[in-house]
Order: C-alpha cells, then structure tokens, then sequence
C-alpha cells in the first residue's frame, strides 16, 4: 500500500493498482495539527502569516505581530526570538491585541511560538471498521509512524530543590497547585522531564508567569530566558487538552 499527507486529505492507493481513494485527515488522524495565524497590526490587520510548528524567529516573516489567531490545538508564544522571555499559553479562540494577552511584559510584539503536541490517539480499530464499509485500504502501521507527532497522554516529571538535579528531589505524575504546600518546597531549580509537557506557575494555583517545558533535562530554569528578574516556581500543571 502507498500512501501520502495532504494538509486536508490522505490519499490511499491499492497495492493491486486501480482508482485512488482520498480521505480527508480529520477523519484519519483527529485533527491532530495544530496552526495559528500571526498578524501585523492588531484586530487581525495588515500582513499575516500562518504556522503549523515551530515558529524561532517570526521576524523574518512579518517585521512585528500584535494579533494572533489561534485556529485550532495550543500554542506557546514568547516576546523575544528563539523561545525566550515572557511566555504565553494561547489556545483556540483569537487575540486582537497582543499588548493585552502579554500583559506582564513590558513588549507587546510576539516574535516566537511553539507548537504544543495534542493529547489525542487514533482510533485505528475504529478507522478500519470504516473502511472495510467503504472497501478502502486499512490504515497500517507505517501510516502511524508518518502521522503528524502526538502526546500519548502519560506524565512524569521528576523536580529538584536544587540545580543541577541537587537537593530535594519528588516525582510527579499530575498538578500541583503549591509545590511549597505539597512538598515543603520552596521553589524548584531543575527538573527532568520523561513525558509529557507541563507549565510551571510563578505562584500557587496556577497564576503568574509561567515556563513551558517538554520532555527533556533542565539543569537550571534560570537559564530558560525570562529576563533579569528571577522566578520562583509556585506551582505545576499539565498540558492536559488542545482546545
């Protein structure tokens, strides 16, 4: 079997040869990309441009950005290039002004953005039933491997007194709306992270600036980029939905 990715359909093509079937990916994959739309001026005006990932350097696209519209999943957005400074978790809706929604920073331009993996699985028993009703190709496992990336779902985090993985060390496999209340920590230095992708809040009950982390090792969250002032770390959620 062979098959390809469009951004709005898949199309299938029979190892036996004859007609090509195309299905549309919101039926195939859950809608599973993400895309925001970035804009010149605010209340949607003047140049835009649109992205699906990975955004380091939105200058290079539009000289600035003070609107935005998210169109569908979760998005991190960031006043300085490469991931840094103050950071912003944007989901589906849209932002006439970026002054507003990046209220704390003395900016009110977005000059980066991250995409943030949804958590949501194919339903691949589900997709197959569908289309042995339609006689279409089932989905195999070398579509999955090509699907747009995903969170599973699962989450696990280790956070550490300390940097340099140093002092107190808890395990974590859900919120915490006080690191201090639960763990009689203070603030949190480093932190691993094996899955998932979470924010850390300046303040308890998930209020004030906020970090994103994805998995990987954090030696020190005073190197993340947030400017001269430092940020103790209050609280801890999970990136749970996309919507």
């Amino acid at each position: 079997m062979d098959h390809r990715s469009f951004s709005n359909q898949v199309e299938y093509k029979s190892d036996r040869g004859g007609s090509v079937s195309k299905v549309p990916v919101l039926s195939v994959i859950g809608d599973v990309m993400g895309k925001i739309i970035f804009y010149e001026d605010k209340n949607f005006q003047g140049s835009s441009y649109e992205a699906s990932n990975d955004c380091p350097e939105l200058t290079s696209h539009l000289s600035r950005c003070n609107s935005c519209r998210v169109e569908n999943g979760c998005f991190m957005v960031y006043e300085h290039p490469n991931f840094m400074g103050h950071q912003m978790l944007v989901r589906r809706g849209e932002y006439p002004d970026n002054q507003r929604l990046m209220g704390m920073s003395q900016s009110d331009c977005i000059r980066s953005s991250r995409m943030i993996p949804m958590v949501r699985r194919t339903n691949v028993s589900w997709f197959n039933s569908v289309c042995c009703l339609f006689h279409l190709p089932h989905m195999d496992k070398k579509f999955q491997s090509n699907s747009p990336k995903q969170h599973k779902g699962n989450f696990r985090m280790r956070i550490y007194e300390k940097e340099n993985f140093g002092g107190q060390m808890h395990e974590m496999m859900d919120d915490c709306d006080s690191i201090q209340g639960r763990y009689g920590m203070s603030d949190c230095q480093s932190c691993n992270v094996m899955d998932g992708h979470w924010l850390m809040y300046e303040q308890p009950h998930f209020r004030g600036r906020m970090i994103y982390l994805r998995p990987g090792e954090y030696r020190s969250l005073r190197d993340m980029g947030l400017g001269p002032v430092d940020m103790r770390i209050g609280s801890i959620r999970r990136i749970i939905d996309s919507c």
